[in-house]
Parts: C-alpha cells; structure tokens; sequence
C-alpha cells in the first residue's frame, strides 16, 4: 500500500519534459454517495487530473489509482516552476510507457486523502464539513473501504461517458484500487496492473497499519478524533509518518545511507540523550515535513481501510474475488519490500491465474524496498507499453 509516506514526492520522480502541458486540478461531486457499510456521505466531493485525450470512440481512458499517503498528481507538472513533477511521470506522457498520445490518463484523489490540507488535494473525509452539522465530521464520518474508493471513481467514470477502462493500474493502496476494480467489476475495464500490493491485508499488514496509526491515538492532542477547534495531533502524526516511511524503504537503503553515523560530528549518542544517530533525525524530519498538509484523522481511517481490504469483498473466502478477474493482469513487484512482500504478490498471481486468467509478473530491482513501486517504475516501462498495447 505503497504507502511511500515518504520522504516527500519531490524525491520520487524527475523533472516533466518542457514541451509537455501543464496539469489543471480538476473536481467532482457524487451527491448521496451510499458506502458500503451502508451510510450516506450527502456531497462527495474529490479531485482528479487527466492527461492525454479522450478519443470519440471513449474506449483509450486508463485509471491511476494512488497510494497511501498520494493524491491524484500522477504526472506532468502544475506550474513550470514546480521542482518536482507526479510521481510516476517517468512513464505517463508523450511517448512514454503510458502514453498520452495514445491513451487518456484520469487519476483521482481518494476520500479521506491523507493531504486534507494540500491546496493541490481535494478530498471528503473527517477534515472536511459535515452539511448537516457545519461541523468537521470528525470520526463521525463513516469507516471507508478500498471497494468505496472505488465506487466513487465510477461516479467519475459515469460522469466522463467512459464506459470500459482500457487498463486501471496503480501502486501500493492504489495496486488494491485495482484488484478490486478487476474482481468486482471485471466488465468495467480490459486489463489490470496492480504495482507492490497483493490480494488483501493479512495479518501482519493488519498489525503494522495498528502499529503506524497508534503515535497518533496516543498523542493527547487528538481527543478521540475531536481536534478540530484545538492543536492538532501533530506529534503523533509525524511519527506516524516516520514508521511508514521507514518501513517504505529497506535495509539496504537506510545501511547504505546512513550507516552508523551520528546526526551531528562529535555528537556521540552514548554520552547525551541530546545526541541521535543520523538515520533517526532524518526520519524525524521526513515525518514533520508531512504534517502541515496532512491530516491525522485522515491518517486512521486511511489505515482502517487498508485493514478491511480483501479484492472484491467476499465474506466467505480469501480467494473468491482474486478468482473473478478475468482480464489480463500483469504484477510488478520487488522481493526487498517490507509491506507488500515478492512472496504474497506472486501467491496472489498464482491464484489469480489458477482457473486460466492471463498473469504476467515483473520485478523490480533496487534498494529503496516498496518505494521502488515509485523510484523504479521505469525499469517495467516497456513491458508496461506491450501490455496496454496487446490485442
């Protein structure tokens, strides 16, 4: 799920290429969105970019679903100033894997987007106000799941005229976005390809998500949920923050990057408690810099919904929504990551394809563990383009 909670997407991807447009922030708004749990959010109201067009025939519309702590910024760039572009621009636009001469590429912000307070995020959740109340709805708001976020990308899908997705694919949360797409609404799209995320949340995913969303529950500030008038949580969200990150990335990177160092020459740990090793004051930073945009209930229910997540939501079996994809699905994954293990996807695949469903995988190499989803997806990029281009 790739969860990069991360060290920041200015580190995920390079520069856009000059000549190519720049990206408008767009919205939606589903009214009376029924969840699957059966209750009513009266105005859903989500952003979302494209990039490429949308031909007459409506049948070149491919979906990006995000990762956890994403948005809908996939590619491209909003202003020719910014430093950074989306996240995966390495492989959507003009020529490129995913290309937007060919294809038009919708990605979406989720309910309960972790960037509440990103200008650039629009999103519906416990930040945002309750109609009825005028209030922030708090953890009043209903629990959401991964088959929700879905159900409001078809909205978006029914308002666009689209009526088949010629591919959904993403990473991390956005990789379960697609599982479910495929086993749910197997006639809504042509093929799959879910990046570093496996079929559902087992046990240990179940426990780790419980173990990055608890700084928050334990810090004073958060009031069982009712901050709002008051200091945030936000001590406990930038640990939160910094759990995920280090678990986003691998031995091999924090060894090789930081090694034993301490965060200050001459600082030696063993004679201050004011003195830290590198790695930590590092992690530390990454997870302050994400909480001026953040927002910590959104954190918690982000969270639960990952919890809940078994593709297609069947009640009595693992298995039974894997088994109703029935389009061609590639997995690209990497043996070095800690949330979405090598050996859960290719069990998941090994399902999938157990009654002749088409699986292709590929692997990533790297060190950077389930951020390679991000950094490294252009090590898949032309498997990618002969896949989306398969008859």
């Amino acid at each position: 799920m790739r969860l990069k909670i991360l060290i920041t997407i200015a580190m995920m991807a390079g520069p856009a290429l000059a000549y190519e447009p720049l990206v408008e922030k767009r919205e939606f708004t589903l009214k009376n969105f029924v969840t699957r749990g059966g209750r009513t959010v009266p105005e859903m109201r989500l952003g979302y970019e494209t990039y490429g067009t949308l031909n007459d025939a409506k049948d070149n519309a491919i979906l990006i679903p995000h990762y956890f702590s994403g948005n809908s910024h996939a590619a491209g760039k909003y202003k020719e100033a910014d430093v950074s572009a989306g996240y995966w621009d390495a492989i959507i636009g003009s020529g490129k894997p995913v290309d937007t001469d060919k294809y038009f590429v919708v990605s979406v912000d989720t309910p309960v987007n972790l960037g509440a307070n990103d200008p650039n995020v629009i999103t519906t959740g416990p930040a945002t106000t309750n109609p009825k109340t005028g209030k922030p709805w708090g953890m009043d708001f209903p629990i959401m799941t991964i088959g929700d976020f879905v159900d409001t990308q078809k909205g978006l899908m029914e308002q666009l005229g689209i009526g088949k997705w010629h591919a959904v694919m993403g990473a991390s949360m956005g990789g379960l976005q697609s599982y479910e797409w495929a086993a749910r609404y197997p006639d809504k799209l042509e093929r799959v390809i879910p990046v570093i995320s496996s079929g559902w949340a087992d046990a240990n995913l179940i426990a780790w998500l419980d173990v990055w969303a608890s700084p928050i529950k334990l810090d004073p500030n958060w009031n069982g949920g009712d901050y709002y008038t008051g200091q945030a949580p936000n001590a406990g969200l930038a640990q939160a923050m910094k759990t995920l990150t280090l678990q986003a990335n691998s031995a091999e990177w924090t060894d090789g990057t930081f090694g034993r160092d301490w965060a200050s020459e001459g600082a030696d740990p063993g004679q201050s408690w004011a003195n830290d090793y590198k790695v930590v004051t590092k992690l530390n930073e990454a997870g302050a810099a994400r909480v001026a945009q953040s927002d910590a209930n959104h954190f918690l229910y982000l969270a639960r919904a990952n919890q809940l997540f078994v593709a297609g939501q069947p009640k009595d079996s693992l298995y039974k929504g894997l088994l109703n994809i029935d389009v061609p699905v590639m997995l690209i994954y990497t043996d070095e990551d800690l949330i979405f293990p090598g050996d859960a996807v290719r069990g998941t695949g090994t399902i999938i394809k157990s009654d002749g469903t088409p699986v292709e995988f590929v692997e990533l190499e790297g060190t950077r563990g389930h951020m390679d989803g991000l950094l490294s997806i252009a090590q898949a990029g032309e498997r990618i383009r002969a896949f989306l281009e398969a008859k």
